[in-house]
This record gives structure tokens, C-alpha cells and sequence, in this order.
């Protein structure tokens, strides 16, 4: 351990975003329709009956949403790459309207001196597969290629960093499990097939995007929730030890070491959710694509998760802090969290870099008066976090970025625009930016690379605005 007190120079700070949630221009310029734009106009499906077709305008404020960025002093940009804006019916006819929003995006980026880092799936699927299907038909899987042939091609000589899938276990558990989310299935054997399509799409996705990007570094996002026992007691030790498998080793195991956890594949049988330990959707050839060696792994990091025996065997998570703690969202406020599964990564896998790619919170903090946005407890969840990322780092893990989540306020999702996870406030009547005291500290830490600042700084209020 070396003990540095700040990030190193050349550590990436960026921010960001995907494409349903801020994009808006959802019927322009030939895109197609996505599970999304079907979902939210589904009734009761979104908690404030709100969609994305606006969202944040930004296909069309995409320029001062860069300012945005500048402004910040981030060296990086993760956003998301809307495939039904780009192949309307999933495959086939590429719309070239689609393709030049991006192009002039990706530009737009790097003549400002940030580098983009798209992600090609953050749970758009256009429509049209979905109605074929959908992740359950193996056929998406060589759909997902063709999109990422295309995107590369296109993008891959100004592009260097890719990111395949946002979040798997949200995209097969939430959308196809629970039904919380598109395309809102509620089929547990249908998620299960769904995680290994996305995961086996990744891996197929591989070969085009190193073919089309010279020097590409290649990576997948998965969103970490440490496990950890409401008590010492061997019952609520194996519900940590379930709800792990389930939720991380699913599908780190099969990225990192070509196979499924044995002991979360039983829990499943038990459970009734497989006829026996035999996957019947695991074709031959399908895992060592799947875990063709990374160049990164992307990491979200919210909250743990603090796990119990429920009454019927199965993992139950339990609240431990009171209400008033939690974020608007209902989580935990734990940052030493993401320190331990930082570390238990590095130990367990070995990605030779990680990215926390996804890091937030959300509070409900408006405009004063004076046009101010003090968010002093977003502030301190900035501050807890990277001072853990940096205590990682200091303890030999490879995290070598981070990505606040999100530059904007935006779609979140069911939430609709309820739950606001911005540095930048949106008006949404008139699509103003407003820097939160958040954003003026996270500015701050972007240019020290320190997490806290000296005791004899005064809080940031004072800063420059945009």
C-alpha cells in the first residue's frame, strides 16, 4: 500500500449517461421504436405516467451538453449507442440519419478533448426483435453482432474504448424475471435463458469489434452488490452466499472463468426455476466465447446488499440503516462497499483494468431563490465513494476510472422523472442546465484528484458557474 492521498494524473474522471434516458427525438429521423418507448406507453408501467420521447433533448443539445463536460475538466464520456436509431428493425437496413448523429457526436467529443466511451447496449432493444422474441431467441444474439459490426465500422477508427452490455443481471432479472422493467416478462426460466444470450451476444460481438477498431480495449459492465450476512448465524450466511450467486458470480464466473457457479446452478434447481443442473440453453462453444479475455470490466456500484434467510429458504435482503439514510432511490448509503467488491473482484477474477463505470445517487434537491442547487448529501456520496475507490487502489486493485452517474437529470426508468441522479439539474419544461453544488465538487476533485478537500477549503459554493 503506498498511501497516496490523491488520484494519480493519469486516472479518467468522466460521467455518464445512455441513450433512452436523456436522448428524447424518439420518432426523428427514422429511428425505430424500442421495447421502451412500447413499455412507457404501456399504462401503469411508469410511476409518474411520463416516457422518453423528450427526455433531455439531447439529440438536439448534444453541443451544450458538451460544454457541460468541458466545463467539468472530465477527460471522458460514457454514453450509449441507441440501436434502433442506427438498424430501426434490429438488422438489415442501416439508417444513415442515425449513424451521423453519433458520428457527429463521437466528433463533437474529441475536438473538445474527450474521449468517447459508448456502450451498445443499455436496454433499447429495438422492437421489432423484441416482437421475434426478443433476448429469449438465440437469434438477437447474431442480431447484436451485425449492430455491432455496423456501429464499429462506422465509429471505430475515432473510437477506442467499447463497452458491449450495461448490467445483464438488470436486463434479464427486472425486465424479464420481475417485470419491473422492458419488455416487462415475468418468467423466470425466460430471464435465465435471457442472461446467457446477452452474455453469449457479448462475447459475439468481440471478434467485429476488434476487427474495426485498431488497438480496441473491450469491455462489459456488470452491476455490483456485495453480499453480506444480517447476522453470523449459518442460515443467513448461505442467503448471502445465494443471493451472490445470483446476482454477481451468474455472471462474472461464465465472463471470467468459462463456466456457471455449481452451487448457484443447485440453489436454482432447488427453487424449482431448473428441471435438473443441466442448462438447456448452453449450447457447445458458447462459454469460451463468452469468456474470450477483457481488456476491461466495467463496474456499477450503488449499494450492498444485506441479506437474510426469508421463510422460504431463498435470500431476502433487510434495511439496516432507518429511512431517512437512505438515498431517494431506497438504497443504502455505503461506500465501503464498493472498496470490498473492488478488491473481491481483483482477487476472484483478475480483469487486468476496472472502470467504475456507473456511480450516483439520487436526491430530490431543486433551485432555490437564488438559483442554486445544494445537494450537500450528494456531495458527501461523491466524496465517500472515491475516497473508497481510492483506499482500493492503494490496496493493489487496477481501477483506473470513474464515471459519475449521471451527468443529467433524466428518465430514470419505471421511476419516470421522479428520481433525480443529475450534477446538472434539468428543467424539463425548458431543458435549462443548472450545475448542482455537486457538480462544482465534482469539479474540484476532476482538477485536485483529491476526494476531500483540505479542512481549510470552504465548500465549493463559492466556485465559477457555467
Amino acid at each position: 500500500m503506498n498511501g497516496r492521498e490523491t488520484f494519480p494524473a493519469d486516472f479518467v474522471w468522466g460521467a455518464a449517461t445512455s441513450a433512452y434516458q436523456i436522448e428524447g427525438a424518439t420518432e426523428e429521423d427514422g429511428r425505430g421504436e424500442s421495447i421502451w418507448d412500447r413499455f412507457a406507453s404501456t399504462p401503469k408501467k411508469i410511476a409518474d405516467r411520463s416516457d422518453g420521447r423528450i427526455a433531455c433533448d439531447h439529440y438536439h443539445l448534444w453541443p451544450k451538453d458538451i460544454q457541460l463536460l468541458e466545463w467539468l475538466g472530465v477527460g471522458a464520456y460514457r454514453f450509449s449507442i441507441a440501436w434502433p436509431r442506427v438498424l430501426p428493425q434490429g438488422r438489415g437496413t442501416i439508417n444513415e440519419k442515425g449513424l451521423a448523429f453519433y458520428d457527429a457526436l463521437v466528433d463533437g467529443l474529441l475536438e473538445a478533448g474527450i474521449e468517447p466511451f459508448p456502450t451498445l447496449y443499455h436496454w433499447d432493444l429495438p422492437q421489432a426483435l423484441e416482437d421475434e422474441g426478443g433476448w429469449g431467441n438465440r437469434e438477437t444474439t447474431e442480431a447484436f453482432a451485425e449492430y455491432a459490426e455496423v456501429v464499429t465500422r462506422r465509429l471505430g477508427d475515432r473510437v477506442r474504448h467499447w463497452v458491449t452490455h450495461n448490467e445483464p443481471w438488470c436486463i434479464a432479472t427486472l425486465g424479464h424475471e420481475h417485470g419491473h422493467h422492458a419488455p416487462g416478462h415475468k418468467n423466470v426460466g425466460l430471464a435465465l435463458k435471457v442472461a446467457h444470450h446477452l452474455l453469449l451476444s457479448h462475447g459475439m460481438a468481440l471478434e467485429p469489434i476488434r476487427r474495426n477498431v485498431r488497438d480496441a480495449q473491450v469491455g462489459i459492465v456488470h452491476i455490483l452488490s456485495p453480499a453480506e450476512p444480517a447476522s453470523e448465524n449459518d442460515t443467513d450466511r448461505n442467503a448471502a452466499r445465494q443471493f451472490d450467486g445470483l446476482f454477481n458470480r451468474w455472471f462474472l464466473d461464465p465472463l471470467f472463468r468459462g463456466r456457471y457457479p455449481k452451487d448457484a446452478i443447485q440453489d436454482r434447481k432447488e427453487w424449482g426455476h431448473l428441471d435438473s443442473i443441466e442448462l438447456p440453453f448452453v449450447h457447445g462453444g458458447d462459454l469460451e466465447l463468452i469468456s474470450q479475455p477483457l481488456d476491461f470490466l466495467g463496474v456499477n456500484y450503488y449499494s450492498r446488499t444485506v441479506v437474510k434467510a426469508g421463510r422460504d429458504g431463498r435470500p431476502e435482503g433487510v434495511r439496516v440503516v432507518p429511512k431517512e439514510e437512505l438515498t431517494d432511490m431506497g438504497w443504502e448509503v455505503y461506500p465501503d462497499g464498493l472498496r470490498t467488491g473492488l478488491k473481491r473482484i481483483h482477487t476472484d477474477y483478475s480483469p487486468p483494468r476496472i472502470f467504475v463505470t456507473e456511480n450516483g445517487a439520487a436526491y430530490s434537491a431543486g433551485p432555490d431563490a437564488d438559483g442554486r442547487v445544494h445537494d450537500p448529501r450528494r456531495v458527501e456520496y461523491f466524496r465517500g465513494h472515491l475516497a473508497a475507490i481510492l483506499q482500493a487502489k492503494n490496496e493493489g486493485v487496477p481501477v483506473d476510472g470513474y464515471f459519475a452517474w449521471s451527468l443529467l437529470d433524466n428518465f430514470e426508468w419505471a421511476m419516470g422523472y421522479e428520481k433525480r441522479f443529475g450534477l446538472f439539474w434539468v428543467d424539463y419544461a425548458n431543458q435549462k442546465r443548472l450545475p448542482k453544488d455537486s457538480a462544482h465538487d465534482f469539479k474540484r476533485i476532476v482538477q485536485s484528484g483529491r476526494p476531500h478537500p483540505p479542512a481549510e477549503e470552504s465548500h465549493s459554493a463559492q466556485e465559477e458557474t457555467t
